[in-house]
């Protein structure tokens, strides 16, 4: 453990900041399970909303720092993939 003032300090914003990246990831993936269970219900006019807000959280979270910015791109244009298969299916048939 810490013994310095300095370092006593540190450990408690690496904590602070521990529990808002815990919290952030989590609700980054509840809401991509919200997305991809209205993707597997083929409901499109939800999944329009659920793919806003996934984007918004995602690329709000990787703007702080929490995720990787490309890894916040790379699962963006996955969920997009998934989104728009979908919705040509359904233009189809």
């Amino acid at each position: 453990m810490a013994n310095h003032k300095s370092a006593l300090k540190r450990a408690r914003q690496n904590q602070d900041r521990q529990l808002r990246n815990k919290s952030q990831k989590t609700k980054i993936k509840n809401i991509v399970k919200a997305l991809e269970t209205t993707i597997a219900e083929k409901s499109s006019a939800e999944i329009q909303e659920h793919m806003r807000l996934a984007q918004k959280a995602i690329a709000k979270t990787a703007a702080k720092g929490t995720i990787h910015k490309r890894t916040a791109s790379r699962n963006i244009s996955r969920l997009s993939k998934k989104a728009q298969v979908l919705k040509k299916a359904q233009a189809e048939g």
